[in-house]
């Protein structure tokens, strides 16, 4: 298993555990879903306070709790999205600081930690405080309630505004061979984590499954039989589309956030992940450079950005951060 470090010197394995479609009802599968991700070198678990209202982050906690005793993982956890865990309904979008600061002590609780690893904003938008956010997350960092943070996102004004003005550490972004557009986000001065690696099945065995249900619209502007066309484009290699996608991911150096639902589908992933680095570079470029390069069309422009801080003390902050390097 490939580790990356982040700039805040954590260790993140790169086939990592997304853990929301994980089956929290089901103890003995989700013990054994742990134990293999552990075994397997896996030490990163993807969640947020959203998942389940609250319950995800709870009954994960629980489980990484008891098997931090034998090994040693990171947790990532995401913020900005206010809910009632009671009605089990999200009340609305906040990306205040002092609401965050209130829902990383919720986290703290339901995770069993007494520091989050990684904090991620769940979303944002170029009309929110943003100052105002990365000064809570700065002070939540620099008091020691979290260890690094970043965003998750796929708005290019924001991702810009955060890679400018903040010490952000990592970036997640939906990215695979198909869906590309978070190619242009690839950036040294951050972790990488690529959410949606096999495109919601798309990039499976069960692509027809996934074209009939999903893609049955299209999608990016594809038409359904331009999706299907891709995908019999990439199967002619000889490859299983999996190992392919995977390839690609490993080639772009990023972390590979994939969810399961059972031990059987892990252990199918871990397969093809493996598998995936005997294919040949040149394999994967030839079936990149066949399939459209795309970009995120809106929120591109940076404009009617609210501002917490004065113009000078942000300056300051970016000289500091840059200093600091």
């Amino acid at each position: 298993m490939k580790y990356f470090v982040t700039k805040d010197n954590q260790s993140i394995s790169q086939f990592a555990l997304g853990c929301m479609t994980l089956p929290l009802d089901n103890r003995e599968e989700l013990s054994d879903i742990i134990r293999l991700s552990f075994e397997e070198g896996i030490n990163y678990f993807d969640t947020a306070d959203l998942y389940q209202y609250g319950k995800n982050e709870a009954v994960i906690g629980s489980f990484l709790y008891d098997y931090g005793q034998f090994f040693d993982y990171i947790i990532g956890t995401k913020v900005g999205n206010e809910f009632d865990s009671a009605l089990r309904e999200k009340i609305r979008w906040n990306p205040n600081g002092e609401y965050i600061k209130q829902a990383v002590n919720q986290s703290k609780l339901r995770l069993s930690r007494d520091v989050i690893d990684l904090l991620m904003l769940h979303g944002g938008t170029i009309h929110d405080n943003m100052d105002d956010t990365i000064s809570a997350f700065e002070s939540l960092k620099n008091d020691g309630h979290i260890k690094s943070y970043g965003i998750s996102t796929t708005r290019k004004n924001v991702i810009d505004y955060y890679k400018e003005n903040s010490n952000l550490s990592v970036l997640m972004t939906p990215l695979n061979i198909i869906d590309n557009r978070g190619e242009e986000y690839l950036d040294d001065n951050y972790t990488f984590l690529a959410r949606g690696p096999l495109m919601q099945g798309l990039l499976t065995e069960e692509y027809d499954d996934a074209l009939k249900t999903k893609f049955k619209h299209g999608y990016m502007g594809y038409s359904v039989e331009e999706l299907r066309e891709i995908i019999i484009m990439i199967r002619e290699y000889g490859y299983p589309l999996e190992e392919i996608a995977y390839k690609y991911l490993i080639d772009k150096n990023v972390v590979i956030v994939q969810g399961v639902s059972s031990v059987a589908q892990l252990k199918k992933n871990l397969r093809h992940y493996y598998n995936a680095e005997s294919i040949p570079d040149e394999v994967v470029d030839e079936i990149r450079s066949k399939i459209k390069t795309k970009r995120y069309k809106n929120n591109r422009q940076m404009e009617n950005i609210k501002k917490v801080q004065p113009d000078n003390k942000r300056k300051a902050f970016r000289i500091g951060k840059k200093n600091s390097r």
